[in-house]
């Protein structure tokens, strides 16, 4: 009897479950390089691992990753000529940025590759204000970038070899294109978010460095957020994040050692994972849960080198959380302002 035609005897095994152990392990293991090879800006290895593990769900080759290390170090590199430009003429080089991020997000809505429209966004904002204050300081922001992306490149691919794809197993469907006239709003809402971080980073770009990259993690999340829904999303995530940050800070104090970090990101890893993949029940989307994993991973990442400088972590850890959930509340507003009807934003203004 001939079979064509049938379905296979045995279904693809479910992948989620492969998939939350790679975001997991791949996540801890780019927090514990870092840290433990004293990278420049140690957070954004695993931010930037956070991004690919739950956007790639197939590994990158090495000619691939190289291609893509180096169109990090051009994107990024065009902030260091904005550089004169905002020194010399700060309200045009302001003015240009803005431009440019708008051009960025875009890009990316337009149906561009989504990590180089992040890259763009980081390269615009973080180097062109660190190189404002130091130009030494912009270069470092660039090998913090570059670096933390090659960790991040080997922690996917270590990820893939540890947890493949099930065979048979779908590959997730592109972002939908939207139309031109879509995406120049959302694109406008998503610049207007960066910029007051990017405006605070001009005065104090050291300090105020983690504050654009949360500020470019909610840029990425208001392209996929309504207004309807804006305040428990976006706010919610921040704050969650917080939460676990507390909650790790305090675990890892009864222990304080690299492995005990790599093994405590694993389990918040693996708990956050859960819910982004739908192996826990939950009402939020994907987007929430990326954004709260990256929080976390920046305010405990900050609070650990507050601490290894001498500061005080706990005054430092309420400043950031504050200066996180003003930023947050700034992005809510802005959705909830230009996803508003024409006309009835024509009588607000």
């Amino acid at each position: 009897m001939s079979t064509d035609g049938q379905a296979p005897p045995w279904p693809p095994r479910d992948p989620r479950s492969r998939r939350c152990l790679r975001l997991a392990s791949g996540t801890a293991l780019c927090l514990a390089t870092s840290f433990g090879l004293a990278l420049p800006v140690p957070m954004v290895a695993p931010v930037l691992g956070v991004f690919l593990l739950a956007t790639l769900n197939r590994p990158m080759s090495p000619r691939t990753g190289l291609g893509l290390a180096l169109v990090v170090m051009l994107t990024t590199g065009t902030g260091l000529l904005l550089i004169p430009l905002l020194r010399y003429y700060p309200a045009s080089g302001v003015l240009l940025v803005g431009l440019c991020l708008f051009l960025a997000f875009r890009y990316g809505l337009r149906g561009g590759n989504g990590l180089v429209s992040t890259f763009l966004v980081v390269g615009l904002t973080m180097i062109s204000a660190a190189g404002t204050f130091d130009f030494g300081l912009a270069v470092t922001v660039i090998e913090a970038l570059v670096k933390g992306l090659l960790v991040a490149l080997v922690a996917l691919g270590i990820g893939h070899w540890l947890f493949p794809e099930p065979v048979g197993a779908g590959t997730p469907s592109a972002p939908a294109e939207l139309p031109e006239d879509q995406a120049a709003r959302v694109a406008l809402r998503a610049a207007l978010v960066v910029m007051p971080a990017f405006l605070l980073a001009l005065n104090d770009p050291a300090a105020y460095l983690p504050v654009i990259m949360k500020a470019a993690t909610l840029g990425r999340q208001t392209c996929t957020t309504s207004a309807r829904g804006a305040g428990r999303e976006l706010l919610g995530s921040t704050l969650l994040g917080g939460v676990l940050a507390i909650l790790f800070w305090g675990a890892l104090s009864l222990f304080v050692h690299l492995w005990m970090y790599f093994l405590w990101m694993l389990l918040f890893g693996l708990l956050v994972g859960r819910k982004l993949y739908g192996l826990s029940p939950s009402r939020y989307p994907p987007g929430f849960w990326v954004n709260t994993l990256v929080t976390l991973i920046i305010l405990l990442g900050q609070s650990v080198q507050d601490s290894a400088a001498g500061k005080d972590v706990y005054t430092a850890f309420a400043v950031r959380m504050g200066l996180f959930v003003g930023v947050t509340l700034y992005a809510w507003l802005m959705v909830a302002w230009l996803d508003q009807p024409r006309g009835a934003r024509q009588l607000s203004g």
